[in-house]
């Protein structure tokens, strides 16, 4: 069977992009940035992910376009003889679906807030224990957080069953271009809120006093964190899409574009937040209560804040659903090339396996909420499982294939990365990627473990 390619390399780039664009960006980014000396930590943000991000990005891309394969025979195909480095591809699948485990729950509180918002359930002038009590109506109620979540994960295999071109391209185009229009005009409506200054300020103008507080090794810290963590390398969500690349544009450049995608949703998000928050004198908390909590606080208690409400729930549904099909597309791939059965079979299996398997994180809230591990609810414990193990572990693996003679090595990883028109990587990089690069994620996924 003939591997599909992208129509377009706009589609290749929006459909990475929105891969990479999720939950973190607009939660997580925006909040660390705030709190770790506003400018200087974006600053060293962008610096790390030039440092790291773009390099381990193209790595997964090379190994994929070269391959022509999803994870385990991507594998299987560069390696040597008799070495095992197709093993880490299973662990791949098995970040994959973890990750969906939990990520569909959290999609469907989204997509559950775009239609109360929508709807009418949040009113005007709302007190903050109405606001905060929807929230703890939904998590109680595994019933309508299965719908959410089923919806969600229905909708997301739909369109993958469609193909590349049919279903995740054209998809993917119309959402990312209405997500990027939507952020704008919610940072334009944010900024131009009396008041908005102070959170502009509190944001992205470097607090050096609050540098000296932290300590620059914390906020150093923080930022490279953020700057890996934020292209979700490491579990092969990356590489089917670099099977389906053509070979005309060489990777660092496309890694580029990914990135400055992923990073304008990122930095736009904390223009939406903290103008907003600032405004109507509400501390921004940090992960869910942000979203769900403090956000909502804010919407109803702004002129036309039902339609802003609306909009914003309307632009992280996007943003969430544009890595759900990412993610389901290279879980959908696996099957097809591991197994050798169709695109339909392979979607209807994992669409039940999925539904299934996010059954644990929806009842951790309510039927199973006395259940912990390690201080975790089921969430807690599944996203510590993906982001501090499998992805900075993945992407280790990844970049020691890629640059160690014991794998595909240096020379073959170059010249797949540098094939095609536009920005290069120099061969003099080699003893970075070689010894320093490795040691930048060995950091990584040590501060996982003692955080």
């Amino acid at each position: 069977m003939e591997r599909e390619s992208f129509k377009s390399r706009l589609g290749f780039i929006l459909v990475s992009a929105g891969c990479a664009i999720g939950i973190g960006n607009v939660w997580r980014f925006p909040y660390v940035a705030g709190e770790n000396g506003g400018g200087l930590f974006v600053l060293l943000y962008l610096v790390f992910l030039v440092l790291m991000g773009i390099p381990v990005l193209t790595m997964e891309l090379a190994v994929g376009r070269a391959s022509r394969k999803s994870a385990v025979l991507g594998y299987k195909k560069l390696e040597k003889p008799k070495s095992k480095w197709h093993i880490h591809g299973w662990f791949c699948m098995l970040g994959c679906y973890l990750l969906m485990m939990y990520y569909t729950t959290v999609s469907g509180w989204m997509t559950s807030y775009f239609y109360k918002f929508a709807t009418g359930t949040f009113e005007s002038g709302m007190t903050s224990e109405q606001v905060s009590g929807v929230f703890s109506q939904l998590q109680s109620n595994p019933i309508e957080m299965v719908i959410w979540m089923a919806i969600i994960t229905i909708l997301g295999f739909l369109v993958c069953s469609r193909g590349i071109q049919k279903g995740i391209e054209k998809v993917s185009k119309v959402m990312m271009i209405a997500l990027l229009v939507l952020i704008l005009a919610l940072a334009v409506n944010s900024i131009l809120l009396s008041g908005a200054g102070e959170g502009l300020k509190f944001y992205l103008v470097p607090d050096f006093e609050k540098v000296s507080e932290i300590g620059i090794g914390n906020i150093v810290s923080a930022a490279m964190n953020q700057s890996f963590f934020t292209l979700s390398l490491g579990i092969a969500a990356m590489e089917i899409f670099g099977s389906y690349m053509s070979k005309d544009n060489a990777l660092p450049g496309e890694s580029v574009k990914i990135c400055a995608l992923d990073t304008f949703v990122a930095i736009m998000a904390g223009l939406i937040i903290f103008p907003a928050c600032f405004s109507y004198g509400v501390e921004p908390d940090q992960g869910p209560a942000l979203i769900f909590i403090t956000l909502p606080n804010v919407f109803v208690n702004m002129a036309g804040g039902r339609i802003w409400g609306t909009l914003f729930f309307l632009f992280m549904t996007f943003a969430c659903f544009s890595t759900i099909i990412a993610v389901f597309e290279n879980i959908i791939s696996f099957w097809i090339d591991m197994f050798g059965i169709s695109r339909k079979k392979s979607v209807v299996i994992n669409a039940v396996i999925i539904l299934i398997a996010s059954l644990p994180c929806v009842f951790g809230f309510n039927i199973w909420s006395g259940f912990e591990l390690f201080g975790q609810n089921v969430l807690g414990m599944e996203d510590f499982l993906v982001s501090n193990i499998l992805l900075p572990v993945g992407s280790l693996i990844y970049l020691l294939f890629c640059v160690t003679k014991f794998g595909w090595g240096f020379d073959n990883y170059l010249t797949e990365c540098n094939t095609g028109k536009g920005m290069k990587f120099a061969r003099f990089l080699k003893p970075y990627f070689q010894f320093v690069l490795p040691i930048l994620v060995l950091i990584v996924l040590v501060q996982g473990f003692i955080k």
